[in-house]
């Protein structure tokens, strides 16, 4: 009887240790490996289990949504400066004020008709030309030929000329006729920048290569 009583117990015991041993199993499904808990002391409350699970393991989730395709009209892909004048960093320039007025290659300026060898010829040697970077005169004590100036409202003008009247603080910029002197500038005081100064040449080739930068082509129909 003693034997069998004994074996009650240790039956009983047997089963309430499986029932431990389950409840920390299941416990220990729940405990990450990093955090060092003590099972025991989370089997009173599976509330308390599932909040400390949360609190260690868990992390805020997000659900990666693939926008939809936007269909752009083309002028609505690229938001860009419309002139030049706004495309530039002009503060990171010297700026000088100087009186400007415009030229032509015609007698009126000159002194040349178009049936003399030389003209629309600069005292550079290079061809007169309203363009992205346009050919204009100054005295070359201050602004040697070569020189790259951004004029406001007319764009960059490369000095390749000079003039017996331009001195000082006076630059002249050429122009196709004189309807387009009077029309687009007329003579007026304005603040200058200067992109780089000249080293005495230019020729035709450098000239053709700044008109030619690819970065630049988006403004030419100013010039057209």
């Amino acid at each position: 009887m003693k034997i069998k009583n004994w074996m009650k117990h240790v039956g009983m015991l047997s089963i309430i240790c499986l029932s431990v041993l389950e409840i920390t199993s299941v416990t220990n499904l729940f405990i990450p490996k990093h955090v060092k808990a003590n099972p025991i002391e989370l089997i009173p409350s599976s509330e308390g289990i599932i909040e400390q699970f949360k609190s260690v393991s868990l992390k805020p989730k997000e659900l990666n949504v693939a926008k939809a395709n936007q269909t752009l009209l083309s002028n609505d892909e690229i938001e860009g400066p419309s002139s030049i004048d706004e495309a530039i960093d002009l503060e990171q320039f010297p700026v000088h004020t100087v009186m400007a007025t415009g030229y032509t290659a015609g007698i009126e300026s000159t002194g040349k008709t178009a049936e003399h060898p030389e003209y629309g010829i600069t005292f550079s040697g290079v061809q007169v030309k309203r363009d992205l970077y346009s050919t204009i005169a100054a005295d070359l004590s201050v602004y040697p030929i070569g020189t790259i100036l951004f004029i406001p409202d007319y764009g960059f003008g490369v000095v390749a000329d000079k003039g017996s009247a331009i001195t000082g603080n006076k630059i002249d910029l050429y122009y196709h006729t004189v309807d387009d002197v009077y029309e687009q500038w007329g003579k007026k005081e304005v603040d200058v920048y200067v992109i780089e100064m000249g080293d005495g040449t230019l020729t035709e080739e450098t000239l053709l290569e700044l008109n030619e930068d690819e970065s630049m082509q988006v403004f030419r129909q100013q010039f057209n």
